[in-house]
């Protein structure tokens, strides 16, 4: 008997180190998430733009005194929930366990235009939508090709919208100039 208890406490050993191991793979090598880099920077980084928009619209929705501003933060919440909410599913699909949350630049740029009122704010709040969708269009863009269907189709579905709100922030940015 005591010579059995050595092998098994030995293969129990090993077979945790190993549980530890997928644990650290998946988390740092997406060895045991379902997508790949490019996979997991769109669902980061886009849950974050969204975030971070989401918030920046709803003080524009407020604190804004043109219209046209008003009617762009709200289609930017509404767009952007809608994003949001598909990406968080997707996330879960994939098996990541991302932390989702407002960057500390993102975070300084919001303080920064909660300080701001009338032509000042809406300049800054455009500068900042266009800025943002840049980015965005660059990272979706990427992500059209992804190996993974499911990512590869919300990139390409969402694309033509982040381009539209891109346009749309340019072209109110050229209007208050």
């Amino acid at each position: 008997m005591k010579k059995l208890i050595y092998p098994v406490l030995g293969l129990a050993f090993v077979l945790s180190v190993q549980s530890c191991m997928d644990n650290y793979k998946a988390k740092y090598l997406q060895e045991k998430t379902l997508t790949d880099d490019v996979g997991v920077s769109l669902i980061h980084n886009g849950l974050e733009g969204g975030m971070t928009e989401i918030k920046a619209s709803s003080l524009a929705a407020t604190n804004s005194q043109n219209p046209d501003v008003k009617s762009f933060a709200q289609m930017m919440i509404t767009d952007h929930t809608k994003a949001d909410s598909t990406l968080l599913w997707i996330e879960s699909d994939k098996l990541l366990t991302e932390n989702d949350t407002i960057s500390g630049e993102h975070q300084v740029m919001i303080d920064s235009l909660s300080k701001k009122t009338g032509a000042d704010f809406d300049k800054a709040y455009l500068a900042m939508m266009v800025k943002d969708h840049e980015g965005a269009v660059e990272l979706f863009e990427e992500a059209s090709d992804d190996k993974n269907q499911t990512i590869q189709d919300f990139a390409r579905a969402t694309l033509p919208t982040i381009e539209m709100h891109l346009d749309k922030a340019k072209e109110l940015a050229a209007t208050l100039k």
